[in-house]
């Protein structure tokens, strides 16, 4: 545990509390893994190995660092998680979710996609601007709702029931609308996940000589005002207490892993997109906010991201730190 010093840095691991730690996690495990190893049978399809592994290095360190920091505050915590398409994020907050429920912590998930405006409010908004051909960049979202949200979450000793809003992608014919809204109360840790959660705005500069596939005039208008729609999520940012992020070594993995999602689609008979078709669809989310442009500064310097998470190329676990300390 002390070998890998950037891991055991973000974790909080020292020469002084390791035994402590080792000691800490193993009974976790013992006590966590059975009824968890059942479940990922149904659901990850991991291999024994791979699953032990996974819990002991990144999902067990993790989930006992944002009890502790629930501990050290009188409030729900929110913890946020900011990963691109087919990063894992939500199997992150699903394991985290159990562990923490595990652990006595009652938790609760939000996706920055159950905030998305209504069907009818986003026809609208295409007419307004059609260039937002696809739900999901800045300004296709209720933010006032997250606000709302987030704000009833965050307070202490909330025990009204709260109704989290949920979103159904396959409504419309794939378009999505809203869906029932969950009932929650008396939540001590919020899982505020999405593919831009903490992204801030960047100089508009910035898009003067952007990467592929920013390449015309068009493209860089639509970047740049993209840019600008980030500055009226800020103060959904403002409520997070914590931000992990899961960091590809290579952004351009999210096409190939989104082909695999779908191709795994619709060999079980649901609808699925082609392979030319996903490429398409990631290539538009790159050019309202590239990888290389928005997330790339939050993991190479110190900034408000408390753990990165590195993803290879074949999804396996990278590199664990914090910016810092980079």
């Amino acid at each position: 545990m002390l070998q890998d010093s950037e891991r055991a840095t973000a974790f909080g691991i020292t020469p002084e509390n390791v035994a402590e730690k080792v000691d800490t996690r193993s009974q976790l495990l013992r006590s966590f893994y059975p009824a968890f190893s059942e479940e990922c049978d149904r659901s990850l399809q991991l291999p024994a190995h791979t699953l032990i592994a996974t819990l002991w290095h990144l999902w067990l360190p993790l989930a006992m660092q944002i009890a502790a920091c629930r501990q050290e505050q009188s409030r729900p915590l929110i913890q946020g998680i900011l990963g691109g398409q087919g990063m894992g994020k939500t199997t992150l907050a699903a394991v985290l979710r159990a562990i923490s429920g595990h652990l006595g912590y009652r938790t609760c998930s939000l996706s920055i996609d159950d905030l998305y405006k209504t069907y009818s409010d986003r026809l609208i908004l295409q007419q307004q601007d059609p260039r937002l051909i696809w739900r999901g960049p800045p300004g296709t979202h209720d933010v006032e709702l997250g606000l709302m949200v987030l704000e009833q979450l965050h307070q202490p000793n909330f025990d009204k029931p709260i109704q989290l809003p949920r979103f159904d992608k396959s409504a419309y014919n794939g378009a999505g609308d809203r869906s029932t809204p969950e009932e929650v109360s008396n939540i001590d840790i919020v899982l505020f996940e999405g593919w831009f959660i903490g992204v801030r705005p960047i100089a508009p500069s910035a898009f003067d000589n952007a990467p592929p596939p920013i390449v015309t005039a068009f493209d860089r208008d639509f970047a740049r005002d993209m840019n600008a729609k980030l500055h009226d999520y800020l103060p959904l940012w403002a409520h997070l207490d914590r931000l992990i992020v899961l960091y590809p070594t290579d952004y351009r993995y999210s096409i190939a892993w989104r082909q695999q999602a779908e191709r795994q689609a619709i060999a079980a008979g649901k609808a699925g997109m082609t392979d030319s078709e996903i490429e398409e669809f990631v290539k538009y989310f790159w050019r309202s906010l590239h990888p290389e442009l928005f997330i790339k500064p939050l993991v190479e310097q110190k900034s408000q991201v408390d753990v990165v998470i590195e993803i290879m190329g074949a999804r396996s676990l990278g590199r664990v730190y914090r910016p810092e300390n980079i």
